[in-house]
């Protein structure tokens, strides 16, 4: 195995010959073994060990056979442990979520304040095949079916291209000790049931499975690829990036005969699970959505705008007389001037005696009324205002306006308000600017 494991890393992961690696070892024999190969191979390696503290005194022995461990064999050793039952209770996790988001945390952490370039787990081939399977069982997409990779930016499984009897073999034939997790003989979980039930059935009907799992990993990760190529050429034809959105040109799309499969490779990074409702959207009215967490899918005229869910500030930003500029939430500058240049969107002038100081910048609401400059004091309300302009949800969303006592002087870069223009008889101009 030791000679398997050079070769595996010199072809794929020759980059770590003089690198600070940190390695998960949680005790249990894919972890030891892990360690040991390092340890043969003079690696410049640390060990950092979780002590979830779920299984009595048995993750205090664990704990202490690491630290044992470590010293006899003069590793440096990071141990850590975690209250999971209450964290996992706190935050509403199951509690194997609640472990594997600690541990990451914390590796993590490791990584960057101790300054290790990689962490590497001891996930194995077996291990491949059970998330394989429950991926299955749960359904999922093609993505879900490649298995568990080698890499993962700054985590690395070196082991994934062993079984588990190839590494108990090997703890064996090498007197390598480790410790048994007692949880991993009840079925409670349902990767213990797949790993007693389902797969030595698989095993028995095939004596070489693991052998053909791996080829068929290799086929799905290939014809992975091939999705990921032909998705990145799509995207060029029918995104394109504007500011912070993403608009998704309907028409173009629609003439794709797989285009579903599509909207599926791109959004499924932005964590978005509702499918259906997704591939509604392409026929839906304007002005229908569909939420991740952290973004919306807008349906617009002919597009599909992905943009970054609309934080919305409550805060309101004052502006006192003889300011001459803010910086939050806008860059505005504002200064007296004795002649009326040319305005624009983004640059008003207005009669200052008739302002209330402080003035204030806020979001504008449903229900706000002005009186358009250029119309005589005909007043409008915003939303309708909006309406004429062809504003999408997401813009909108977006807009600030300024006030005085209330009453809008300037929809912030796109119209001011006629109440507060200049007049033959104005005595103090003010030229407010939108950097």
């Amino acid at each position: 195995m030791l000679s398997k494991f050079e070769n595996h890393l010199s072809a794929n992961f020759s980059f770590l010959k003089d690198k600070k690696l940190l390695l998960a070892t949680s005790g249990g024999v894919d972890s030891m073994v892990m360690v040991d190969l390092f340890q043969k191979m003079n690696f410049n390696i640390a060990m950092a060990h979780c002590n979830f503290q779920l299984r009595g005194l048995e993750s205090f022995n664990d704990q202490n056979f690491i630290e044992e461990y470590a010293e006899t064999n003069k590793i440096l050793v990071f141990i850590t442990q975690f209250d999971t039952e209450n964290f996992a209770k706190d935050y509403k996790l199951s509690t194997q979520v609640a472990a594997r988001t600690l541990r990451y945390d914390w590796f993590y952490e490791l990584l960057e304040t101790k300054k290790y370039d990689y962490l590497l787990t001891a996930h194995h081939l077996d291990d491949n095949v059970e998330t394989f399977l429950i991926n299955l069982t749960r359904g999922t997409g093609l993505d879900g079916l490649t298995g568990i990779p080698q890499q993962n930016e700054q985590i690395i499984r070196p082991l994934l291209i062993f079984s588990r009897n190839e590494i108990e073999d090997y703890a064996k034939e090498n007197n390598i000790k480790w410790r048994e997790d007692s949880s991993n003989s009840s079925d409670k979980y349902l990767r213990n049931k797949i790993r007693h039930h389902i797969v030595p059935i698989l095993k028995e009907l095939n004596p070489n499975f693991l052998i053909s799992f791996q080829k068929t990993q290799n086929y799905l990760q290939e014809a992975q690829n091939m999705v990921e190529d032909a998705s990145i050429m799509i995207y060029q034809q029918v995104a394109k990036e504007i500011g912070n959105e993403i608009h998704f040109d309907l028409k173009k799309l629609k003439q794709l005969p797989n285009y579903k499969s599509y909207l599926y490779q791109w959004f499924s990074e932005y964590d978005f699970s509702a499918w259906e409702d997704i591939y509604d959207l392409i026929d839906a009215q304007s002005g229908k959505q569909v939420l991740s967490d952290d973004f919306v899918l807008l349906k617009n005229r002919d597009y599909l705008i992905l943009s970054e869910k609309n934080k919305l500030d409550a805060n309101i930003y004052f502006i006192q007389k003889n300011q001459k500029e803010v910086k939050v939430p806008l860059n505005i500058s504002i200064c007296k001037v004795n002649e009326i240049s040319e305005t624009n969107l983004n640059t008003i002038f207005v009669d200052e005696d008739k302002l209330n100081y402080p003035l204030e910048i806020k979001k504008w609401q449903e229900g706000d009324i002005f009186q358009p400059f250029g119309m005589d004091g005909k007043s409008k309300k915003v939303s309708k205002f909006f309406k004429d302009e062809k504003l999408s949800i997401l813009e909108k969303q977006n807009i600030w306006i300024l006030c005085s006592d209330n009453q809008i002087v300037w929809i912030i870069g796109m119209r001011q308000d006629n109440r507060f223009k200049i007049e033959n008889k104005t005595k103090k101009r003010l030229k407010i600017a939108l950097q």
